[in-house]
């Protein structure tokens, strides 16, 4: 490909609203554009070429590991979305839509409900099985605030996969490949990446895991361990249980007046007791389907907090809402004192893990300026979960080691399906003995176009994009130093020329440019490497820059026609 022929609009003006530097070097490079609208981009000759390379290292990897592509409709059926329940739930994302006979539609963010028709109509017996479909294509979802370009978009593309399985430890076993297979793909992708604990979301199901690219711009914040490999989103992060070396206050049963004592450090205070052994009492409503909702308490230990995610699962709801003084009041609660133990049994009350067995506890009284002491949880009845955020310096559950935080940007991310969606769709098989089971699934997904973005986080510099040899647009650059030199443009004709031969992907500047402005456009562009054919060419020389690090060599073009990986394209 010749540069002088290839639309690439290279810009020197970082646009208004970008922050990111994948998002400015995205643009100013020319790989996309803006197409009109908030978080919607198209992607331009260079841009294309990426994702098809990115997409090229997916596709290969999945296909090794027994994958099998299909092509899923874009536009999903509203009645589907009923049949499993998410209709509702999913939220204002969900685009919905009417055509012109009043059917109702969606523009599929995700294709659970749509491979699980595809496979419900096609897939009968324990013999078919098990089976793992996948698809490279556009989806939606209406972001409340895109940003970021690539990274927070609402139109994307994405790799989403299904398996399909007789049981569960099938499915497990499947998911243990995909895990293998997402790495491999990742490596390949030169990513310095983490698989992380996480939660499922509206995706459902359990066993859910993230791939995250390692990053400061990461919108995800991450609790890693210093003493092995093991790491969590915050919202699925566990610890292992705390240790206080102060000992359970020596408070026997009783109610004490605490006069103007309402936040857990002042209770701690005017008590003299550690927030370890104060119970906090928060209360929010749950949203559930159909507009229901409820008031929900949760009790945790005050040198806690409490993680919304987890609290949100742990009731089932889809959202939590926090609650002003005045609807406290309005439901029989005490702001400032208020305990889980409540008169009102309809009430809903979780506790977290950490209080079981807890004794010598400090709570609300549930009248103003009171607290009970000496409260004691041994052998208490009760709903517990794991309901609070791990913190800096907790230690981590499987080695004890410190945990710490750090950003991450959610590149992939898989789950063990169960019969979430399989169950509600009657998504069946016969087994040996004729009798009909609903299929065990898997679901496994890749953000292909915030992979992109990604790179570039990871692989930048203040001159540009530094793309991986993986996912680079071309493998090298010619560029003409003065294109009315005939005998340079000759000598870069003929590397280009040997160069395909030899089946790499080049691109020649052959533009009549200024070299300072061919230059700058190579480090905005990124291409991995750039052989320039210019005043050396006098000494029998060409000068080999690699785009990371911008260190240069000069070398005989015979010998780089030879032994090019001995220059250029190391991957």
């Amino acid at each position: 490909m010749r540069l002088s022929r290839l639309l690439v609009p290279t810009t020197k003006e970082t646009p208004n609203d970008a922050v990111l530097p994948s998002h400015i070097y995205l643009l100013r490079g020319g790989f996309i554009q803006n197409a009109g609208g908030s978080g919607l981009y198209n992607f331009l000759p260079l841009g294309k070429r990426v994702l098809d390379r990115v997409r090229k290292v997916i596709k290969e990897e999945l296909d090794k590991a027994g994958c099998q592509e299909v092509s899923l409709s874009f536009v999903t059926p509203a009645a589907l979305w009923q049949e499993s329940g998410r209709y509702e739930k999913y939220g204002k994302e969900l685009l919905r839509f009417k055509d012109r006979k009043e059917n109702e539609f969606v523009l599929g963010p995700t294709h659970e409900e749509m491979m699980v028709n595809l496979v419900r109509q096609s897939v009968k017996s324990y013999k078919q099985l098990p089976l793992n479909l996948y698809q490279i294509n556009l989806k939606f979802r209406d972001e409340i605030r895109p940003r970021f370009g690539l990274m927070r978009g609402r139109e994307f593309l994405m790799k989403d996969g299904y398996s399909f399985h007789t049981d569960e430890a099938d499915m497990k076993r499947e998911f243990a490949l995909m895990e293998e297979t997402y790495k491999k793909i990742f490596t390949r992708l030169g990513f310095d990446f983490r698989v992380v604990e996480a939660d499922s979301g509206a995706i459902g199901g359990t066993g859910s895991k993230e791939f995250m690219v390692l990053a400061e711009s990461g919108e995800d914040t991450l609790a890693v361990c210093d003493g092995c490999d093991y790491g969590a989103n915050i919202e699925a992060a566990v610890r292992a249980p705390k240790i206080t070396d102060t000992p359970v206050p020596a408070y026997e049963a009783a109610e004490v007046e605490t006069p103007g004592v309402a936040t857990i450090e002042e209770v701690a205070s005017f008590l003299k007791v550690d927030p370890h052994y104060v119970i906090k009492t928060v209360a929010m409503r749950a949203l559930y389907n159909e507009g229901k909702s409820e008031i929900v308490l949760f009790a945790l230990r005050g040198d806690d907090t409490l993680q919304e995610v987890k609290a949100t699962n742990a009731v089932d709801a889809n959202a939590l809402e926090e609650l002003d003084e005045e609807t406290l009041k309005a439901a029989g609660l005490v702001p400032g004192y208020m305990s889980p133990f409540q008169e009102d049994k309809s009430l809903r009350v979780v506790w977290d893990n950490a209080l079981k067995e807890a004794y010598g506890m400090v709570c609300g009284a549930d009248k103003e300026g009171y607290h009970r002491v000496g409260v004691d949880l041994r052998g208490m009845e009760a709903t517990f979960a794991d309901l609070i955020e791990v913190q800096e310096g907790d230690r981590c559950a499987r080695c004890g080691g410190t945990l710490h935080y750090t950003k991450g940007i959610e590149v992939g991310h898989i789950f063990q399906l169960g019969t979430r969606y399989s169950e509600p769709l009657g998504c069946n098989f016969l087994d040996e003995n004729g009798k009909s089971k609903p299929m065990v699934m898997g679901t496994y997904g890749i953000g292909v176009s915030r992979l992109l973005a990604a790179i570039i986080e990871q692989h930048h510099d203040d001159r540009g994009c530094i793309w991986t040899p993986a996912s680079a647009p071309f493998d090298v650059v010619v560029i003409v130093s003065n294109a009315k030199e005939e005998s340079q443009t000759e000598a870069a004709e003929s590397l280009y020329d040997a160069l395909k031969k030899k089946g790499y992907d080049v691109l020649l500047d052959d533009r009549k440019d200024r070299f300072g402005s061919k230059m700058k456009d190579f480090e905005l562009i990124g291409i991995p490497y750039a052989i320039i054919v210019g005043k050396k060419l006098g000494e029998g020389l060409v000068e080999v820059v690699k785009r990371d690090g911008l260190e240069r060599s000069d070398v005989l073009p015979e010998d780089l026609i030879k032994e090019t990986e001995r220059y250029v394209c190391f991957s």
